[in-house]
């Protein structure tokens, strides 16, 4: 029987796989370790990086918090008064090479004391500057994961991932999407250790997925112009982060760590007012690919 304890023992090992991996491929950054516990009940593992060779502030984190859940929760979520129990794992990488592109991971379990339990979570890029072979190759590793559990997973989350990932005051997408899902459970025709095997493979394809891109754009030379756009970059995603996402609001609104939650934002961003690229450069093409529904493979 898949019970929240093996899942959560499950979340940490990934935790330290995912962790692992990145100090390897970065070869300078290591991580920094941070327990803490949550005063209404649970704590977690909050890891975090900064000053490597690639990677110039992100983290990897693991959670699992438990107890009595918000109002404001139960209202948005549409659920009865019932304690709650939520565990995962959540990434966001920044990189120092503006040809290398940011990376957020999410993927987490919830349920509650009357029985209603749900799987989450997803990946997303946020280039920069869009490479559309780099945005294929992208793509092609998640449908793969996608396709060994369902043959309709892709195109479905893919979707979802379109519309969520978007800035709706700035009429863009964050980036090129990637997959997104939600309250996954078994009316979607799968058992629960069925989904979790599918979360687990979203997680696994993490790792040998961003160290392609650390290893294959980390040399690709720029210049203070490629970092002012880069930080005009971050600044949207700041935006979305602060404004829009779910899962920050989520963990601010049960009494999560602060510091652990806000990891997601990078070490300098910059808004110019009224920023218009270049008709023509780079900048520009990436902006004109910033739209829902855009098929990358």
């Amino acid at each position: 029987m898949l019970t929240k304890e093996i899942i959560t023992e499950e979340f940490k090992k990934l935790q330290d796989l995912i962790c692992n991996a990145l100090e390897a491929e970065d070869g300078k950054g290591k991580f920094r370790e941070d327990l803490w516990e949550r005063p209404g009940g649970g704590g977690g593992r909050s890891r975090v990086i900064a000053d490597g060779n690639v990677i110039e502030k992100g983290g990897v984190n693991f959670s699992a918090v438990e107890g009595e859940t918000p109002d404001k929760i139960l209202q948005a979520l549409s659920l009865e008064k019932s304690n709650f129990f939520a565990t995962g794992v959540s990434i966001v990488l920044h990189p120092h090479n503006p040809f290398v592109p940011i990376i957020h991971m999410n993927i987490r379990y919830f349920e509650m004391s009357n029985g209603t339990w749900w799987f989450g979570g997803g990946i997303d890029l946020t280039p920069h500057y869009i490479d559309k072979k780099d945005a294929a190759h992208f793509h092609r590793q998640l449908k793969a994961v996608c396709d060994r559990h369902h043959d309709k997973f892709y195109q479905e989350f893919k979707k979802w991932a379109d519309e969520y990932f978007y800035i709706p005051h700035r009429k863009e997408t964050r980036g090129i999407g990637g997959i997104f899902f939600d309250r996954l459970n078994e009316t979607r025709g799968k058992s629960k250790e069925e989904l979790f095997d599918f979360v687990l493979d979203v997680g696994k394809a993490f790792a040998p997925i961003y160290t392609h891109f650390m290893r294959s754009n980390n040399g690709l030379s720029y210049d203070d112009q490629n970092v002012q756009w880069q930080r005009l970059r971050r600044g949207r995603y700041v935006e979305f982060n602060l404004v829009w996402d779910k899962g920050t609001k989520f963990g601010l609104e049960t009494d999560g760590r602060t510091e652990s939650i806000l990891m997601s934002l990078p070490p300098q961003a910059n808004w110019i007012y009224d920023y218009k690229p270049v008709a023509g450069s780079e900048e520009a093409k990436t902006l004109s690919l910033l739209k829902k529904g855009v098929e990358w493979l």
